[in-house]
């Protein structure tokens, strides 16, 4: 991840007509729209009673209708939000959605990930992975080897691993029905965490789109080192950090 990669999400909006501003679908029930989808903040919707659509800008910010709802994707979208200004709202966000989910769940106090996209197998809760991709497993700790088994919650069938001493991920084997599975029980040590995995379309790649969908899905952990990574990259990137994105154009500060 580099600057450009995380200026060329804000720049998506330019390409929009001014006081409107591109949305993707975080999650949907109801309003004819699926998760990955785009659509224009101005567009129509319309929700009945039970129905409910949360939607994320290019800077992160995010925005959650209800049913009974008809008017416009997002009041008032205004402009993107400069890049630092934007982290420091995901930031905020972080907190608040660490709280509201609970910090055994979401990771908030779970060891550091080296990468945002491993996945973290020795607690419960929830982990974000890109569709299509190959889930790699973590552990904090690869002192000693370590048995530990995966199945699923109806307890079907069991596949059993062990860690070999001084590896702390792990690429699992092509097994029949391992790859489809979206909620499993890691088994270790005498205890059990069980798992549930969401998918992150492969074509959103913005980091701070990234950030604010790991966070809406309670996956803190990864959420967190995402944000540290994108703070890294604003840091390396100073001389450009004056820039601030609008629907009318970039401007210098």
């Amino acid at each position: 991840m580099n600057w450009k990669a995380l200026a060329a999400g804000l720049a998506l909006v330019l390409a929009w007509p001014a006081l409107a501003m591109p949305m993707i679908v975080v999650e949907a029930r109801g309003g004819g729209l699926k998760p990955g989808m785009r659509i224009d903040s101005t567009r129509t919707v319309k929700l009945v009673e039970g129905e409910k659509i949360v939607l994320v800008a290019p800077d992160g910010r995010m925005s959650t209708l209800r049913g009974p709802y008809s008017g416009p994707a997002v009041r008032n979208a205004g402009s993107v939000q400069n890049p630092r200004v934007a982290l420091a709202a995901l930031i905020a966000t972080r907190k608040d959605r660490a709280s509201s989910v609970g910090a055994v769940r979401s990771g908030a106090s779970a060891a550091p990930l080296p990468d945002p996209w491993l996945i973290d197998i020795s607690r419960s809760g929830d982990r974000c992975l890109k569709d299509g991709e190959k889930p790699v497993w973590w552990r904090p700790e690869s002192f000693a080897d370590q048995a530990f088994s995966v199945f699923p919650v109806d307890r079907s069938w069991r596949a059993d691993y062990v860690w070999k001493a001084s590896t702390d991920r792990m690429t699992p084997p092509d097994i029949v029905g391992l790859d489809d599975l979206k909620t499993f029980i890691i088994r270790a040590d005498g205890q059990e965490y069980p798992l549930r995995i969401n998918m992150i379309p492969r074509d959103i790649d913005d980091p701070l789109v990234v950030s604010a969908w790991m966070l809406e899905k309670a996956c803190v952990q990864q959420a967190d080192a995402y944000l540290r990574a994108i703070g890294k990259d604003l840091d390396e990137s100073a001389p450009m950090a004056g820039l601030s994105v609008s629907p009318t154009g970039l401007t210098q500060r």
